[in-house]
């Protein structure tokens, strides 16, 4: 399977150009995704809400002392600092039942890996976005960038082994048996 099959090309609501590749929204290929990221990956990524108005990019002081699904939940804890995203059933509790309009709100209703293109179509960052079940956006997951270092210092020359973590979930959950060159197409960060 090519990743030229299952993207597609939108403009996001700041009119950057992002190509999407959709993933599966059960709860156990985005807990295997999730776990995978934060528990093998957790000092390469940086995550957190990216809407208008406001850019959480947090990253996670060392790895996470627990992770764990409940009641639809996936909660990614680091002591105390924590957070919860809603990726599967979601019930409530027996006294108290989450009405059905909301647990669907709630859950993941959109996952997809990412990749905002420049003005030439090449690609300057790549990602994991979840949304809700309104399109509402949960999480965004940068992936290490060839342009920038791990203290994201713009790089004079890309470092193309810091797309590794990139290839890596491409060939797991997109199915990409080789690298793509328009990766590698690139030449410099930008943003904004």
């Amino acid at each position: 399977m090519t990743t030229a099959t299952r993207s597609q090309t939108v403009t996001d609501p700041d009119g950057a150009t992002v190509e999407i590749f959709p993933l599966p929204t059960d709860e156990g290929s985005l807990e295997a995704l999730l776990r995978d990221l934060f528990e093998q990956h957790w000092d390469k990524i940086t995550f957190g809400p990216l809407i208008q108005g406001a850019a959480w990019e947090i990253r996670a002081p060392h790895a996470p002392t627990q992770v764990g699904l409940l009641d639809g939940y996936l909660t990614v804890a680091f002591g105390a600092s924590h957070f919860h995203l809603c990726i599967g059933p979601h019930k409530g509790t027996r006294s108290n039942p989450t009405p059905a309009a909301l647990a669907r709100h709630r859950r993941t209703g959109r996952a997809e890996l990412y990749r905002r293109l420049d003005k030439s179509g090449a690609p300057v960052s790549w990602g994991l976005r979840l949304f809700n079940g309104h399109n509402e956006q949960q999480v965004t997951i940068l992936l290490p960038n060839p342009f920038l270092s791990a203290d994201d210092k713009v790089l004079k020359t890309p470092d193309w082994s810091r797309l590794e973590l990139w290839d890596r979930l491409r060939a797991r959950w997109l199915g990409a048996t080789e690298l793509d060159p328009l990766d590698r197409s690139g030449r410099g960060f930008s943003h904004g």
